[in-house]
């Protein structure tokens, strides 16, 4: 079995048709999901870059396999994966998989992808290296003009700076945009690999949707702000939550912009969307071409969402909201009848998937689960629940969220924890974790979040020990044995 992975970049669920949105036209990745399984609740482990790419190559949670922050923000954390991290390629490998990554890497900054084994050009960093040898080649090969940006869109900062780079106008034609380079790379390693007959798994990591949001003009005004319904959290107050979510907040500069021009950024990023789509559309037609559609399982994903102003935030943060943690997850196995699944699944359950669609025997990792029982569509015994952690970004900030079917538990131990009703309140707006009538759930899910966390081996358990209704203790949290050691005879 051929695999194809295809992965998008800070990727909002709720702009894609197949999941319910009536004007980003996104007809490609619409096929694919009415052609394979959907999965409506599939979530990140970890909302940022670096920790859950790593959690995808290892099928491990962050706090297993400990590459914690993005290195441009890192305040200590680990740079790169244990050179004895198992990893999935290294599993194909053994198989005779042909691998290949042509995109985004950011796991970890002095092992690339090829020293995991894949083929394509090495392209470091958060987002388009415009300025990559490889890249520059291609657009002198094609006399396309190299990258050029004009009317920057940014707020203040509040000590009075500019703040972050938001949207642009890139100064260029579809077929010099990163993305159609990516797609064209893809293309030619798919040419190569079905030349050679072997196995492969293949792998297109775009940059985007993540800002700042470059387009050509043809993009970027593609769609009338007049269109965009305003996320309903945009009018978040912060009341009764984290105090550093409002500090995000003014970090982002959201409040320093007209609304107008969130609305607009919105429009912008539902054109780079569209820009992804069409990309991903020339991949699987040439899949198509080659003959290679009947053999070959497709995955589309994100590593996690943005808020484009929900929750007046931008990026992503310190704040387990599903506009971060809720991501796009289609597969496509051949054979198998197109559907819908309900179930929570995670990001980190590609891993044991790929794996025994190349016939690999299992990860010794803990943390990821096939999801080809679902794609199969029986209906095995599966959790209810799932889980999250958080580690910073910009500075240490550890989180735990437990999400159900209508409550979702958020744990900051520095700040007031979390408790919302997705049923009464499905954008978050309101913090219940204090509510009496609530006291019910928030101590039931509490002691489950503790008791998940202690199964795993996430000693975050330890804080919660003393400072939570967790119930009669069975263990001493001061990790000694003064009270219980016998006295000397």
């Amino acid at each position: 079995m051929n695999l194809l992975f295809l992965m998008t970049d800070q990727h909002r669920v709720d702009t894609l048709g197949c999941y319910g949105n009536p004007h980003v036209a996104t007809p490609n990745l619409d096929r694919l999901a009415a052609t394979g399984t959907r999965f409506d609740r599939f979530y990140t482990p970890t909302a940022i870059c670096t920790p859950a790419r790593a959690s995808l190559l290892t099928g491990q949670a962050p706090f297993r396999h400990r590459l914690l922050a993005n290195y441009e923000r890192n305040v200590g954390y680990l740079e790169d994966l244990r050179e004895d991290a198992f990893t999935f390629p290294r599993a194909l490998a053994e198989r005779d998989y042909q691998l290949g990554l042509v995109g985004k890497w950011h796991v970890g900054t002095h092992r690339n992808a090829a020293s995991h084994g894949f083929d394509g050009p090495d392209l470091p960093g958060w987002h388009n290296p415009v300025d990559h040898p490889d890249y520059l080649a291609y657009l002198e090969e094609r006399g396309l003009p190299r990258y050029r940006i004009t009317d920057p869109v940014r707020g203040t900062t509040p000590n009075g700076n500019p703040g972050n780079l938001l949207a642009a106008r890139l100064q260029q034609p579809v077929e010099a945009t990163f993305e159609h380079y990516l797609a064209t790379r893809t293309i030619e390693q798919l040419d190569r690999y079905a030349a050679d007959g072997r196995p492969f798994y293949l792998a297109t990591h775009f940059f985007g949707p993540h800002l700042p949001y470059l387009l050509p003009d043809a993009y970027y005004d593609r769609y009338d702000p007049g269109l965009v319904e305003l996320p309903p959290s945009i009018a978040e107050t912060f009341e009764g939550k984290p105090p550093v979510q409002r500090n995000y907040s003014a970090h982002w500069t959201f409040d320093t912009m007209p609304i107008e021009v969130t609305r607009k950024l919105i429009a912008v990023y539902w054109g780079y969307v569209t820009l992804i789509d069409e990309q991903i559309g020339r991949i699987l037609t040439r899949l198509d071409e080659l003959g290679l559609t009947d053999d070959t399982s497709v995955f589309f994903t994100a590593d996690h969402g943005e808020f484009t102003g929900a929750h007046r935030l931008h990026d992503k943060g310190p704040a387990m909201y599903e506009d971060i943690y809720r991501i796009p997850g289609i597969i496509r196995v051949p054979g198998q009848e197109p559907q819908v699944r309900r179930e929570f699944v995670s990001l980190t359950d590609c891993t044991a998937t790929i794996l025994e669609l190349a016939g690999c025997d299992p990860s010794p990792a803990t943390d990821s689960r096939s999801l080809l029982p679902l794609v199969r569509g029986e209906h095995p015994d599966w959790p209810e629940e799932l889980l999250a952690e958080f580690h910073g970004h910009h500075f240490p900030y550890p989180q735990r969220m437990l999400r159900e079917d209508r409550y979702k538990l958020v744990v900051n131990p520095e700040s007031v924890n979390e408790l919302y009703d997705l049923d009464a309140d499905p954008h978050e707006l309101s913090n219940r974790y204090e509510h009496p009538e609530l006291a019910g759930v928030r101590r039931r899910m509490m002691r489950r979040l503790y008791d998940l966390l202690r199964e795993r081996g996430d000693n975050f358990y330890h804080w919660m020990t003393p400072m939570y209704d967790i119930g009669a203790l069975d263990y001493d949290p001061t990790l000694s044995s003064f009270e219980s050691a016998e006295p000397p005879a």
